[in-house]
């Protein structure tokens, strides 16, 4: 079928010669240059980075074959507790294997999200409706990782469409969390993140159109960069939604994976500047802190305790801190920003019905994406000036940076909730309560395509993680780059292992 995608949904090199550009050791060993001194961290036993096996089969020292093998060994080790594979493809994956593209990450196996088509697998859309759906082609972005060399071992879990924080899609049943499993791992990437956290995989496509990349790699503890806006998949004007809010790049152990990744997907058209070398941060920053919801939903106190942590820690790298206050009216933009999602869930409602031939209803379309169908009926005539809203906060975003360089909130409302708090069969009322006060935080840089990550610097008394989220205008992906390898360094997070874990 023709590729159907949520931004569609709004229309109405050699491994070997990146690795000693960027300076990555084999032994993925990070040890701080300035600032507070961290114990030297060393990898879990077993474990390598995507950069490391790459370099490792160009060598001669392994086969991608073999490395697959091993990653196969691995995912079916977990995921009978986890629950994050949509669909595998391991004989496609070992026919691959055999003649991977040349590239920086030639042979290395990984997972792709079941929202980006990749020819001869199925795309499900995390949907009863698109069973049996096998992609004829790959999108764009799948070939850019194509070309540089990854291997697919299948599709990881999404909620439908990605319409929700959690994933828990009614097609696949509820992803788990690796360190609990009783709790949910983020969405709308809950099974790329949690194949990462577990090990299985060094790093897998993740994509991110309110939160996706950086809320599940907060509650799994793993490494995510929300791109700028059109930087890793731009799209031609008569193809681009009216607020084009989703991107695609990845979920990663090691910040130098994600670098990598990022080159080898970047549209180099002229609209950004290239990435260009990336060193550890050595200059300081002035940092925004700004706890608070912009909503006014509630925060956790262990949250709000992480990410008081997390500043002084930055404090003590030398950035200058200051308390920052969100220039928004939290609930108007929040209003704003749903009724633009709800859009997205009644084009996909649309589509689901079209690809199974059946009308829109329970049976093909989960109780929370028809939720948001009747959200957006009931005020589709104020679309038009939604757009609007949204197209001009662009600007009113830019101005929160006149006086600082990044900006320094949580990513989520609280470490992993329980399964089922969000689950698309709930009382559509009570899981969008617990929808917004958890992802309270990650849209507004979605609508003003600003760079955006979560880093894993924290975890609670429970053993959760808690990512810390830094943002900056639209195009300095490469000072949060820099940033996250400052904090990788000084906060090393590469030896923590959830409960379930692959090693």
């Amino acid at each position: 079928m023709t590729a159907f995608t949520r931004r569609a949904a709004l229309l109405g090199g050699a491994a070997a010669t990146a690795l000693a550009a960027c300076g990555q050791k084999a032994s993925d060993t990070l040890t701080p240059t300035s600032g507070p001194i961290a114990a030297k961290a060393v990898p879990p036993e077993g474990w390598e980075s995507g950069l490391t096996i790459a370099s490792r089969i160009a060598g001669g020292e392994t086969t991608s074959l073999a490395e697959v093998e091993k990653a196969i060994a691995r995912a079916e080790a977990v995921n009978g507790d986890l629950n994050a594979i949509a669909t595998a493809s391991f004989d496609q994956a070992r026919a691959a294997a055999a003649h991977p593209a040349p590239g920086t990450f030639s042979g290395v196996p990984t997972f792709i999200k079941d929202l980006l088509d990749w020819e001869g697998t199925q795309t499900l859309w995390g949907s009863r409706a698109f069973v049996g759906n096998v992609s004829q082609k790959d999108s764009p972005f799948a070939t850019a990782w194509r070309n540089a060399g990854v291997v697919s071992l299948g599709k990881s879990t999404t909620p439908e469409m990605g319409l929700t924080s959690t994933t828990e899609p009614l097609v696949t049943g509820a992803t788990h969390n690796p360190w609990d499993l009783s709790r949910m791992p983020g969405g709308s990437s809950g099974g790329a993140a949690a194949l990462v956290a577990a090990r299985v995989v060094p790093f897998a496509h993740a994509s991110d159109g309110g939160g996706s990349i950086r809320i599940p790699a907060s509650t799994c503890g793993v490494f995510g960069l929300k791109p700028s806006r059109g930087r890793l998949d731009a799209r031609n004007a008569g193809n681009a939604p009216p607020v084009d809010i989703s991107v695609n790049h990845a979920v990663t152990i090691t910040v130098q994976d994600s670098i990598e990744l990022f080159r080898v997907a970047e549209k180099n058209d002229g609209a950004y500047t290239p990435l260009g070398e990336i060193s550890t941060l050595n200059r300081p920053l002035r940092i925004g802190f700004a706890p608070d919801s912009i909503s006014g939903t509630h925060v956790s106190p262990e949250t709000t305790a992480a990410l008081e942590d997390v500043a002084q820690l930055c404090r003590e790298l030398g950035h200058e801190v200051i308390d920052y206050k969100v220039p928004l009216n939290g609930a108007e933009f929040t209003d704003k920003f749903l009724m633009y999602w709800a859009a997205g869930a009644a084009e996909f409602a649309q589509q689901a019905s079209a690809y199974s031939g059946k009308p829109i209803g329970p049976d093909i379309v989960e109780p929370w994406t028809l939720g948001l169908v009747s959200m957006f009926q009931a005020r589709q005539s104020e679309f038009p000036e939604i757009i609007g809203y949204l197209k001009a906060f662009e600007a009113a975003y830019d101005d929160w940076f006149n006086d600082m360089d990044v900006l320094l909130t949580p990513v989520t409302g609280s470490p992993a909730v329980p399964i089922g708090d969000q689950a698309p069969d709930g009382d559509f009322d009570t899981v969008m309560e617990s929808v917004l006060n958890f992802a309270a935080f990650t849209a507004p840089m979605n609508v003003s395509g600003a760079a955006s990550m979560s880093v894993p610097l924290s975890w609670s008394s429970g053993g959760l993680p808690i990512g810390s989220m830094f943002s900056a205008k639209r195009g300095q992906d490469d000072l949060l780059f820099e940033l996250a390898m400052q904090l990788e360094m000084t906060r090393p997070w590469i030896s923590r292992t959830p409960p379930v874990s692959a090693l």
